[in-house]
């Protein structure tokens, strides 16, 4: 039978943003999504711009995303869009993803879910009444040797897990951008538009969610450190944790946006008993294991030795890089599937609650003279 692909409207994303055409390009890979419809930007110039270098019909670029769901809704079904993709500032996610929902439509989002804990229920509320799929993007769970890490740990390969490890290094936010007209940098440190964190939400998240992801395992209890070291910056640029690990494992989680010279360090290891794992977002390719008894393998994308998990995730042959737009697509590849009603392992509601429940558990442990502070969420992944 053949499969139509799926039609996407986006809110947000415009001309000069970052991530929209990161989304447009990751859900157009595999030929699953068709942009359709989108309200880019409330500047008009801007939003018609972006449509018109999209190739879009005039009539479906929207002033507002009020008016793309109620025009889109009113369209025959074989015309309306299929899911809408959020790609504005964290403080526009909850209320755009629910009055989609509301209105009968899937939404992909970016991360972090909501501003807070309250938006993020209130999120799941409407996903779950609305019985519509609801996708974040945790991209880095979508490479492909992050998922042969994760059956590899699943499986019981290195035994009783001891330690996980995580950090995710940037060097960007060292001076003052957020001062000096960067619209990435100004929002991101602005806590009416980013929420309640900064280094914290924007990247802590992803190297919380990664850990978690990976090791199977959830943190039950932390103790945190939040600073920020450029003048008048209102949120945090530098953070870190000690973990406890359900089982009793123990980690540490670094994130930074202040570590001048520093690209996009996202690395994790894992260790248990027999032996662990090093995986490094900037090299993503390679999975290194390591044993307590045999030499060291290397393992890469393409290459023998991966799991039946693993190789559909690939999309070319050993020593053809793969990386973060490839990662990104096999999410929206994900979430075509299971828009259709089949399966597919997305990050999705709990996987927002999750990280929601940990950026306050941080910020409250930071700011409370109790060494622990745990970690409470109502669903599990």
């Amino acid at each position: 039978m053949i499969r139509h692909p799926l039609k996407l409207g986006m809110v947000g994303g415009g001309e000069g943003a970052f991530i929209g055409a990161v989304h447009r390009m990751a859900a157009a890979l595999d030929g699953d999504w068709r942009l359709t419809a989108g309200a880019f930007s409330t500047d008009a110039g801007k939003n018609a711009r972006t449509g018109d270098l999209l190739g879009l019909d005039p009539a479906r670029v929207y002033a507002t995303y009020d008016a793309m769901l109620a025009c889109e809704a009113a369209l025959p079904e074989n015309e309306r869009i299929d899911a809408v993709a959020i790609v504005t500032p964290n403080h526009l996610h909850a209320p755009v993803a629910i009055a989609a929902l509301n209105a009968a439509f899937h939404v992909f989002c970016e991360k972090p879910m909501a501003m807070n804990s309250d938006e993020a229920r209130a999120i799941a509320a409407a996903a779950r009444d609305s019985g519509k799929q609801f996708a974040l993007a945790f991209t880095y769970s979508g490479y492909p040797l992050v998922e042969e890490a994760r059956a590899r740990v699943a499986r019981g390969d290195f035994g009783a897990i001891r330690l996980v490890q995580v950090e995710y290094i940037q060097g960007w936010l060292s001076g003052s951008l957020d001062t000096e007209g960067n619209k990435q940098a100004e929002w991101r440190t602005d806590p009416a538009r980013a929420g309640l964190g900064g280094c914290l939400g924007d990247i802590g998240t992803h190297a919380f969610h990664l850990a978690e992801l990976v090791s199977g395992l959830r943190v039950e209890t932390l103790s945190a450190e939040l600073a920020t070291h450029v003048p008048g910056r209102r949120l945090d640029d530098d953070v870190s944790a000690l973990l406890r690990f359900e089982g009793g494992a123990r980690g540490t989680l670094k994130a930074t946006q202040v570590a001048a010279g520093e690209e996009n360090g996202l690395r994790l290891r894992i260790h248990g008993e027999r032996g662990g794992l090093e995986w490094a977002q900037m090299e993503p390719n390679t999975l290194t294991l390591r044993w307590l008894d045999r030499p060291a393998e290397i393992l890469r994308a393409g290459g023998p030795g991966l799991g039946p998990s693993t190789t559909p995730l690939l999309r070319t042959p050993a020593g053809h890089p793969e990386g973060y737009i490839e990662a990104f697509a096999n999410l929206y590849r994900g979430f075509a599937r299971i828009v259709r009603g089949d399966s597919a392992q997305v990050p999705g509601v709990a996987d927002g609650l999750r990280t929601m429940a940990f950026v306050e558990a941080m910020i409250a442990n930071a700011k409370a003279d109790t060494k622990w502070t745990e970690i409470v969420t109502g669903e599990r992944r």
